[in-house]
């Protein structure tokens, strides 16, 4: 590093950063917030005014909208905050828009004087990207190379992928006798598929989420409270302690995901994950190391005996070695400098 720069980091405005809960979008938002700090880099958050952080924090808002149904419609709030940066961009050498739903930054493309890069955190459609490609010349870091491919036709500066606090995760050598379900309640994330893997070979199954219609409507009934278990929503402690006494994560995903921090966090516990081969596993999981990607379910089911058989020291040094914060810091900054340099190379 030559000098320290001078970067703005856009969160979205749901909740606090890093959240109290759920929220892996605002949790990678404050890792990197905090490691950029810890680098000497002179960083604003714009963010509620209830985040926690060792940046500057420009907040707009005393609180996110999860917490105040007044606060509608909550892209309003997203865009207001995000102009506020904008407005400021002079006071920056970077603006790094963490874009929870869609890149709305796009807009600000040819206003802002200071260039503004974005990270999507999700797997975009085709229609999303035709739509994106107004601006062509708009600069997006990728989560992984399976999202860099999603986004093809768009201007990929980088890829980087996410990384944890791994100090943080605490290894578990001997673990207890059940599999782990943890992500959202939805259709794609697999929660269903994880019960007929728990059932199929007569493991207990622990899932946590918070609940939702989802819940309510297509998992609720499968919950026994013996061999199907619902914990709740958990926070980072209790997230902790259920990863390090699992026998194995069950990732059945069922829509491609452009990461997948939940296999990541397992592994920094020793916990070995049993994954389905979609989106960006592959660049996650290191199959028959840390974890292992089968092509469907019967292959799951018949292959856990090997998951859980895995040495789980060797899958949280793994983790600890390809996921840790240091790295992820690094080939964010390494991404501004080359922007920086295009920048100033197209001024000259």
């Amino acid at each position: 590093m030559t000098r320290p720069l001078r970067i703005a980091q856009v969160a979205p405005v749901a909740t606090t950063i890093p959240p109290p809960k759920s929220g892996s979008v605002e949790l990678m938002t404050s890792l990197l917030t905090e490691g950029l700090v810890a680098r000497g880099h002179q960083v604003t958050l714009f963010a509620t005014g209830d985040s926690r952080t060792t940046a500057r924090l420009h907040a707009t808002y005393p609180h996110g909208y999860w917490h105040d149904d007044s606060m509608w419609p909550w892209e309003l709030y997203e865009m207001l905050n995000l102009a506020a940066a904008v407005e400021r961009a002079r006071d920056f050498d970077i603006l790094h828009y963490q874009a929870a739903y869609y890149p709305m930054s796009l807009a600000f493309t040819r206003l802002s004087p200071t260039p503004i890069v974005q990270t999507l955190h999700h797997s975009p459609g085709e229609s999303e990207v035709g739509l994106w490609a107004k601006y062509a010349e708009a600069p997006f870091i990728a989560i992984s190379n399976e999202q860099a491919r999603l986004l093809s036709g768009l201007n990929v500066v980088g890829t980087v992928l996410h990384g944890i606090d791994t100090a943080g995760f605490t290894f578990r050598e001997v673990p207890d006798d059940y599999l782990l379900f943890l992500g959202r309640f939805t259709e794609g994330k697999g929660v269903l598929q994880a019960i007929e893997v728990a059932r199929r070979t007569g493991m207990r199954l622990l899932l946590a989420a918070p609940e939702d219609p989802y819940y309510h409507e297509a998992i609720a009934a499968h919950v026994d409270g013996t061999q199907i278990v619902y914990c709740g929503e958990v926070d980072h402690a209790g997230k902790v302690a259920l990863f390090g006494g699992a026998r194995a994560l069950v990732y059945p995903v069922q829509s491609a995901e452009p990461f997948g921090l939940v296999l990541a966090e397992a592994m920094a516990c020793g916990t070995p994950v049993a994954a389905l081969d979609r989106g960006a596993v592959r660049e996650v999981v290191d199959d028959g190391v840390t974890g292992v990607v089968f092509d469907d379910l019967d292959a799951m089911v018949a292959g856990l005996p090997r998951v859980m058989g895995l040495d789980r020291r060797r899958v949280h040094r793994q983790a600890v070695a390809r996921f840790g914060i240091d790295r992820m810091v690094d080939e964010y900054v390494a991404v501004y400098e080359r922007l920086l340099t295009t920048a100033r190379e197209r001024i000259a």
